[in-house]
């Protein structure tokens, strides 16, 4: 039932005025304006609905009860109230207690410079900096409280204050992509970037391009800052400088964490059984990274083929050709029978093993196998 086509009796009529604002408060709009007057009636109107306090009688504008009641809805609702309680210091307070979202917006002016007004309003609601006087927003501990409880509330502040340190280091722990947005000297320090880094760490999911990437140069060849970061995340070797990509340390840190990190490496240490040992070990496919004369290595190659017979794709033609490493090959994945060498794609053993759980791979194998009835059985019997 809305108010707004009903009779003129029964918009006057409190009974059922009450029974409507209940269900839409904003019907006070509609409601005849003797009853606007009347406090029960506006209650239970901005209880249902903040936007109700502007129909309400000016009187009740006024009221510290009926403004708080809408406040606690919405902090909007005080560009509704009088502009008394508006200047109203204790009120304010009380109203940003209650809803500290956008209250500050509407508030006087004066309390909009007030330290203690603007302190509480900040730390509910980080954006209301927005809000504040020119001189608080320059202020190191407003400033602070507001990127404490939300990052984004940084582009309020004043310029003066981007390049600070104790700022940034709160922000990064908020937001870590504000690294990209910061003041140059903030991106060459050490203790900010560590801490973005650090945090980007915590947070488990990356943001879309590391904020090492917008460290100064100076910091990506910074052997602490980039050892935190590949252990974190180990594609962050990509951002480090040329000398610890060539850094054994670092780049086994990385392919530790994430083999398929090798490919940032120095050439070096692409030829490096240790680094490349430890990369296929922890993804077998990185074996297409690992240097020329390591992938003609038959040890190296039987690891990567063990964990992952596809790794056969990557290894040195004399190894496709060497039944040991193709057998552990087919034996893993069947379909890697596909990159065998032809000669092994006829043999009997090598075909029989790749097809054990996969009649399929059967594509791979030469023609004349596949036109040997005995064997084609041979392979379905086996297979089951």
């Amino acid at each position: 039932f809305s108010l707004q086509d009903a009779d003129e009796k029964l918009k006057a009529d409190k009974e059922i005025v009450l029974a409507a604002l209940k269900e839409s408060g904003d019907d006070l709009e509609y409601v005849d304006d003797k009853l606007k007057t009347n406090k029960e009636i506006v209650l239970v109107a901005v209880k249902q609905s903040a936007y109700a306090l502007q129909y309400a009688n000016d009187q009740l504008k006024a009221d510290k009860d009926v403004v708080l009641e809408a406040v606690k809805s919405a902090g909007y609702a005080l560009q509704y109230a009088d502009d008394q309680l508006k200047a109203d210091k204790n009120f304010v307070l009380a109203a940003i207690k209650q809803e500290g979202s956008s209250a500050l917006e509407f508030a006087d002016k004066k309390l909009k410079g007030d330290k203690e007004v603007v302190l509480l309003a900040v730390k509910q609601y980080g954006s209301a900096l927005e809000f504040a006087d020119k001189k608080l927003k320059a202020d190191k501990d407003v400033v602070l409280a507001a990127v404490k409880q939300e990052g984004s509330a940084f582009q309020y502040a004043d310029d003066q204050l981007k390049s600070d340190k104790d700022i940034a280091l709160a922000l990064v722990k908020q937001d870590v992509s504000f690294l990209k947005r910061a003041d140059d000297k903030l991106k060459a320090d050490k203790d900010v970037v560590l801490a973005a880094v650090k945090q980007e760490g915590q947070r488990q999911t990356h943001y879309q391009a590391s904020v090492l990437e917008f460290a100064d140069d100076k910091l990506k060849a910074d052997k602490e800052i980039i050892l935190t970061a590949v252990k974190q995340d180990a594609s962050t070797l990509q951002y480090a400088d040329d000398k610890l990509k060539a850094n054994k340390e670092v780049v086994l840190a990385a392919v530790k964490q994430d083999g398929s990190a090798i490919q940032y490496a120095n050439k070096k240490l692409k030829a490096n059984k240790e680094v490349v040992l430890t990369a296929i070990k922890q993804d077998a496919s990185t074996l297409q990274n690992a240097d020329k004369k390591l992938r003609a290595n038959k040890k190296i190659v039987l690891v990567a083929v063990k964990q992952y017979g596809h790794a056969l794709e990557y290894a040195d033609k004399k190894l496709k050709a060497d039944k040991d490493v193709v057998l552990e090959a087919v034996k893993q994945s069947g379909s890697a029978l596909e990159y065998a060498n032809k000669k092994l794609k006829a043999d009997k053993e090598v075909v029989l093993a790749a097809a054990k759980k996969y009649t399929s791979v059967l594509e791979y194998a030469d023609k004349k196998l596949r036109a040997n009835k005995k064997f084609i059985i041979a392979a379905v019997k086996q297979s089951g």
